[in-house]
């Protein structure tokens, strides 16, 4: 498993508060909260001039528990002001948990937020909650009708696999839309409910989409992207002119994938493509730590906004010791590749705002074995873009057809096992004399037909000095035609988090890691070429980055 279940329960420690919350490896500029356990970004919405964030949140300890809604609102998505809980266990039908959900904004400019409730018999069943107040611009108070549940799991759905609600969408007949994750034994499926009044709601016949062997489908997301430039859509948006999303995260596995495809409103069906692989080796968000994320249309920029959720790698026992677990990733923009077939990812242009005194490197050459410290710059919270060239393209090694798993091939080819072309990249978090050092890095392989594989990778192995980390190898694929021979990758470091970017967004990796010796002022950021074929830094700038006011 790459993170802990998010409802995995220790008893004993989820009420247990830190007797004094513990700085080293927090983040600086990533959204978590002063102390405790946080989980699914939930409802993230932009609403008169304001973008609101709720989270899943353990008030009283950092480990999953007594959960509820945590709300905080920005101007920029950068820094952020908490506000009270806004949705929290009040009544019976949501007694035993306020777990995920979305929100929508109705006509006449009102919101709505559809969640997953625990009754008293523990059933998973969807309610709504309105702002209580809507001149209130910060919307701190949400209210629950007593007509709440509005959809309870029928006799053909297990209702302890029952959870996450999209946020609905508007249908040209007239009725709204919203999808209900669920499994159906080994199968994952999202189930399609239909309203004319956002009321009184009724289940399709047939889910929207199944997948075998895929297990319980959780926190799914369902939206669409413009064939052309990278604007976002409205979440109603269906004509000619689009595609749509699809992704789902796997409680089996607690990885999410995404598809491509086409939706027949008429036919209450979603498609995908015959290049998006509908299973769990298909595309993903993040190769790395990222879970339960979520989507919104910004309507104040006409983009669309990804939030996920890294949770620590880190033993449960040292975030009981350190009295805080989880992040929020850097909100990113999304839209369509031009091939139309995968997403690009970017980290919202706000971040540019946190970011300081610079440091710029040109034309370096990096022969084997070649190292090149960049500095000086404040290594542990940093922001870095790297262009590589690489000239000997032809003298890449052979991509064995085999090599299915990126992730795998990752661990089996770390940065330390020389390549041809490549390893090169990346030492990010990196103790002085290399001790510790989190690597993220691409190998080039020759392909068939003259076409080349680009391997991405974050090698965690020696990211530790401590033996009880988890510290796995994360990788993907990149699809990129490398005819110019150049290749890019941006990290954004910040302590614990390093979320990396290849290819301009093509292939990103999120990695949780905690140094002992590369911390604060001690950490540092190194190029590297481990490959056989010398290979390029074009440009690389680096820029500290300060601290935003979160929380």
């Amino acid at each position: 498993m790459c993170v802990e279940a998010s409802h995995k329960v220790f008893p004993e420690w989820q009420s247990l508060q830190a007797s004094k919350v513990k700085s080293l490896h927090r983040t600086a500029f990533h959204f978590q909260p002063p102390k405790n356990w946080i989980n699914d970004p939930n409802a993230p919405m932009y609403y008169n001039g304001i973008y609101h964030l709720f989270y899943q949140y353990n008030p009283y300890g950092s480990t999953w528990g007594n959960i509820v809604w945590a709300h905080s609102i920005s101007t920029d998505m950068i820094n952020w002001t908490p506000l009270d809980p806004a949705i929290y266990p009040s009544k019976p039908f949501d007694v035993n948990g306020t777990w995920s959900g979305s929100a929508t904004i109705l006509p006449g400019n009102k919101p709505v937020i559809v969640y997953t409730g625990v009754d008293g018999q523990n059933r998973q069943v969807q309610n709504i909650a309105f702002p209580k107040n809507l001149s209130d611009p910060f919307l701190r108070e949400w209210v629950k009708p007593d007509y709440n549940p509005v959809i309870v799991a029928d006799n053909g759905i297990n209702a302890s696999q029952f959870r996450d609600p999209t946020t609905a969408w508007l249908g040209q007949d007239g009725h709204w839309r919203f999808l209900v994750g669920t499994r159906r034994k080994h199968r994952g499926m999202v189930l399609l409910y239909k309203s004319k009044d956002f009321k009184y709601w009724w289940k399709v016949q047939h889910p929207l989409h199944s997948a075998a062997g895929t297990g319980m489908w959780e926190c799914p997301d369902f939206y669409p992207v413009a064939l052309e430039g990278e604007f976002g859509l409205e979440t109603s948006v269906n004509d000619y002119g689009v595609k749509f999303v699809l992704k789902v995260s796997l409680d089996l596995t607690r990885y999410e994938y995404y598809t491509v495809g086409r939706y027949f409103e008429d036919q209450n069906r979603y498609v995908p493509d015959i290049t998006s692989v509908d299973n769990g080796m298909g595309l993903r968000y993040d190769y790395g730590n990222f879970y339960a994320s979520k989507t919104f249309f910004d309507y104040g920029k006409s983009r669309r906004i990804l939030w996920g959720w890294a949770n620590e790698s880190d033993t449960a026992d040292n975030d009981v010791s350190k009295g805080w677990a989880g992040i929020q990733t850097i909100p990113r923009k999304v839209w369509l590749d031009k091939s139309g077939k995968q997403l690009l990812q970017w980290p919202i242009k706000e971040i540019n705002s946190l970011r300081g005194s610079d440091v710029h490197l040109r034309s370096v050459v990096l022969a084997k074995g070649g190292l090149v410290e960049v500095r000086p710059i404040t290594a542990a919270q940093a922001d870095v873009e790297v262009t590589f060239l690489i000239p000997n393209l032809h003298k890449a090694q052979a991509f064995d057809p085999s090599w299915v798993d990126p992730q795998q091939l990752c661990g089996q080819m770390g940065a330390s096992v020389q390549g041809g072309i490549g390893p090169f990249g990346l030492l990010t978090l990196a103790s002085k004399n290399l001790e510790e050092y989190t690597s993220v890095f691409f190998r080039v392989f020759r392909g068939i037909y003259k076409k080349h594989v680009v391997l991405m990778c974050s090698d965690q192995s020696r990211s530790s000095l401590r033996p009880e980390v988890y510290k796995p190898s994360f990788g993907g694929f990149v699809d990129l035609d490398l005819t110019d021979g150049v290749i890019s990758l941006r990290s954004l470091i910040d302590h614990s988090a390093v979320e990396s970017f290849g290819a301009g967004g093509k292939t990103c990796i999120t990695s949780r890691v905690y140094p002992t010796l590369a911390t604060n002022e001690d950490a540092h950021l190194f190029a590297f070429n481990n490959g056989t074929e010398a290979v390029t830094i074009l440009k690389l700038s680096a820029w500290n980055m300060n601290k935003p006011r979160i929380n």
